[in-house]
């Protein structure tokens, strides 16, 4: 059976989040990046919802499409709901979900046995009744994904299984086994079968982290959430009233936080970060920006992006204030060339289009974006699908074809490129692979 889950909208609305110290449980739930891979069954779900996933960043915010679920609750043979955040008496009942303090963190995931009998996650019910785990062609396909939501289901795998993972429907296709996409696990090899994974640091991480008010934010209520992260986020601390405070966690979405300004009414922040190891990242930096002006009295976007600068904390080796740019994570292998046509009077880019996997009836493609010796904001690719060929799923970007013509544009958080470097994104396609002419245009 295949297990089918969307994930319900978030409201935003400010909870009060108490300073929790979980002990021993603790340790064992911030498995560190060296630490053995665990083993538990998987599930896959559609989409983070609407505006929010659980982690409190759009779908579209994510800085890969890539991504997994954590366990709200470890209450086995319980499938009541308890409040969230979980506090008191019920933070016995807390998943790997770690009330949010596991939002923004890689994970790294391998395909692992296939159940021969019944595994649909039933409560009350054995996971794989009646059959056996075994191995087959898919064992040791791995990839890499990003924790940005939570199940909290009433069912076997979201309440039996501390190490169950919720994956992104649309990933399971491109796991990789020597260095192809399987192409076809899902849905005929599937059977919510066992995966192992573990926590390791973001990878081929450039930049810094991004800044966003989120939907309702306003002066007396500055609801931000920052992303891009090297090794997840476990606190914001604000700069006002002439002290440093700890910011509260917006309910259990946990890159979400409601800061303070400077001053009291006023539209100016300062902030500093700290990873799930509770240190303060790049040393303290600091990170000041203002309440957008496009949010107005109050921002309607699900989220809008702060600019912002930064000063050096006592141990960022960054020395100076710098202004911030829209990070990318740049990949670590460079595409083969395929020649890219820049439009004549165009802002420099250039783009290159890699086939990364190919299987019967479809293929993976990758492509590089790059910018030429200045600096670019935004990027769109164009090129041409050839007879047969249809686009099935792109990630990292946004795509539309009319006619056989594709243009792929940048998202919000891989839009601003520095001269020189690249970002890049991928599709999954019908057809037999090809490498057609692209054109890239960038303001």
């Amino acid at each position: 059976m295949t297990s089918f889950r969307v994930t319900p909208a978030l409201a935003v609305k400010m909870a009060v989040l108490a300073l929790i110290s979980l002990g021993a449980t603790l340790v064992l739930w911030q498995l560190p990046a060296t630490a053995a891979p665990v083993t538990g069954n998987a599930t896959w779900f559609t989409n983070l919802g609407s505006p929010y996933g659980g982690c409190g960043l759009p779908q579209d915010a994510l800085e890969t499409q890539n991504f997994v679920a954590l366990n709200v609750y470890n209450t086995p043979g319980d499938y009541a709901f308890y409040p969230r955040p979980l506090t008191g008496s019920n933070l016995s009942r807390a998943g790997l979900w770690d009330n949010g303090h596991n939002c923004g963190r890689w994970v790294r995931v391998s395909i692992s046995d296939y159940c021969t009998g019944v595994n649909d996650g039933a409560p009350g019910q054995a996971f794989c009744r009646n059959g056996s785990w075994v191995s087959d062609k898919y064992n040791g396909a791995t990839l890499d994904m990003l924790v940005a939501d939570s199940c909290g289901d009433a069912n076997a795998w979201c309440r039996d299984d501390p190490y169950h993972l919720d994956l992104a429907k649309d990933s399971i296709n491109t796991f990789k086994l020597n260095g192809a996409p399987v192409g076809d696990l899902l849905p005929d090899h599937w059977g919510n079968r066992h995966v192992s994974w573990e926590f390791i640091a973001a990878p081929g991480y450039s930049g810094d982290i991004q800044i966003g008010f989120l939907q309702g934010a306003q002066t007396w209520w500055s609801a931000i959430s920052v992303s891009h992260l090297a090794n997840g986020i476990h606190g914001i601390e604000y700069f006002s009233g002439g002290a440093w405070s700890s910011a509260v966690m917006d309910s259990d979405m946990g890159q979400a936080f409601i800061i303070k300004p400077l001053v009291e009414g006023g539209t100016n922040y300062q902030i500093r970060v700290r990873d799930v190891t509770d240190a303060l990242i790049n040393g303290g930096r600091v990170y000041s920006f203002s309440m957008p002006a496009g949010c107005g009295s109050q921002c309607s976007a699900p989220r809008t992006l702060a600019s912002y600068t930064t000063s050096a904390g006592p141990g960022d080796p960054t020395p100076s204030s710098t202004p911030s740019v829209t990070p990318t994570v740049t990949p670590s292998a460079t595409p083969s060339p395929t020649p890219s046509v820049t439009p004549s009077g165009s802002p420099a880019c250039t783009a290159a289009l890699k086939t990364v996997g190919s299987w019967s009836g479809g293929f993976q493609g990758e492509v590089t974006v790059t910018a030429g010796s200045a600096a670019i904001r935004s990027w769109s690719v164009g090129w041409s699908l050839a007879s047969g060929q249809s686009l099935s799923s792109v990630w990292n970007a946004t795509a539309s074809a009319t006619g056989g013509a594709v243009t792929a544009k940048n998202v919000n958080y891989n839009g601003a490129v520095a001269a020189g470097q690249a970002t890049t994104f991928g599709f999954i396609a019908n057809g037999s692979p090809s490498t057609p002419p692209l054109t890239c245009a960038a303001t």
